[in-house]
């Protein structure tokens, strides 16, 4: 059953509701409305309504002074959340007001993977500081660990954010003809756990037909790398050796072309069978939970298979979003690992099997990579009228 989302908000421009919290100004359509999250205290217009509106979704909009339905949200959309903001002291007096009274709650909407539990333990101990109900919020996360916790609902963001960036180009399609290379694997960002898993997959031969980029050099001390380097035979010194020869470029994009999704390099989907991802995190900040992006939903809308080298469940996230992940023919039991170290060990183990015979694995493949296709280029309307109804739940 469908149910609607009210909004309750400080102002609107061209329809938009404008970023609650901000001291950035700016207007939608221009490059100033972009940068909100580049500005203290680092909150962003609202995909969530950017997505309800593509997918023609309604949602109802109201004036913090108007007659409020009982299921009312006050909307905060987060690019960064930063432990030291006190978010609840940055509320206008009106809304702050309306929260106490208890016919308005905030809700939190945020892209990203960051441990949901601890981002719980911070807003709880603001309310409890701004003598706020508890229950005063709802919180939207990327992390699926967040289903877990009261208050909380997890959303994969990056499904409908791929799809809106990408819409101009058209899936790729998943040809029967040969591919000259066998793996596609992309780091644009220098991450330690990164380095260590190209390092290992370049070290042990796995990438030497395969496209692959390193587009960082790396900085900082090794202080947060969740795979245990000093456990798999001489990766230290491998991973040493491979980070004096950074960068590796692969393409003529530049930085910025690199993280603008709607930029496309055909050659990385139809020419190789396989897509390695090497997710956003591999630990998802402690939380043990999984965060999914654009760099998995990439080689589902183009036509190839893939390994996701990402939190535990990654795959499991993904089959519970109907999508198939060749469960049967690539293995996936690394997938179930939580030890990050043995996961990434059993990660390789199923690449090195798969190169043996990729062309016959692709064919094997072919039909779960067209319904994902399918799948991804479908509208998104449930998925958000599911949200919906699950933010509502959370006010009940």
């Amino acid at each position: 059953m469908n149910s609607s989302l009210n909004f309750v908000a400080d102002a609107t421009v061209k329809g938009r509701i404008y970023p609650a919290l901000a001291r950035h100004q700016a207007r939608p359509y221009t490059q100033a409305w972009r940068e909100f999250g580049q500005h203290w205290p680092y909150t962003t217009p609202l995909r969530l309504q950017e997505y309800c509106e593509q997918h023609s979704v309604p949602i109802n909009i109201f004036s913090i002074h108007d007659v409020l339905p009982p299921n009312a949200f006050y909307p905060i959309g987060i690019g960064f959340f930063d432990f030291d903001i006190d978010y609840f002291e940055l509320l206008d007096d009106h809304v702050q007001q309306r929260v106490c009274q208890g016919d308005l709650r905030l809700l939190f909407y945020y892209h990203e993977g960051d441990n949901p539990a601890r981002i719980k333990n911070r807003l709880d101990a603001l309310a409890q500081q701004h003598s706020m109900p508890m229950d005063c919020y709802v919180f939207v996360s990327a992390n699926s660990a967040a289903a877990k916790l009261p208050g909380f609902v997890t959303f994969h963001d990056f499904e409908l954010w791929y799809y809106q960036r990408n819409l101009d180009r058209a899936p790729l399609p998943a040809h029967n003809q040969p591919r000259e290379r066998d793996f596609t694997c992309l780091s644009r960002i220098h991450k330690w756990w990164r380095a260590t898993a190209i390092a290992d997959l370049w070290q042990s031969g796995l990438l030497d037909n395969s496209y692959w980029s390193y587009c960082e050099p790396a900085t900082g001390a090794d202080d947060d790398c969740p795979i245990e380097v000093d456990m798999i035979s001489r990766l230290r010194y491998e991973r040493k050796k491979f980070l004096d020869g950074a960068p590796y470029i692969s393409d003529e994009l530049d930085f910025d072309q690199r993280n603008d999704h709607s930029v496309l390099i055909p050659k990385y989907h139809v020419n190789s069978y396989c897509n390695i991802v090497l997710e956003s995190q591999f630990d998802v900040d402690q939380s043990n939970g999984c965060f999914i992006t654009e760099k998995t939903f990439k080689p589902i809308k183009h036509g190839q298979m893939f390994f996701v080298a990402g939190g535990a469940g990654s795959l499991q996230a993904l089959r519970d979003l109907g999508y198939r992940v060749f469960d049967g023919i690539l293995d996936n039991d690394y997938d179930r690992e939580h030890n990050h170290t043995q996961r990434w060990i059993t990660l390789t183990k199923a690449i090195y099997d798969a190169k043996q015979h990729l062309p016959q694995l692709f064919e094997q493949c072919r039909a779960d990579i067209e319904h994902n296709q399918q799948l991804f280029q479908s509208s998104k309307a449930g998925r958000l009228n599911t949200l919906i109804e699950q933010i509502n739940e959370q006010h009940r």
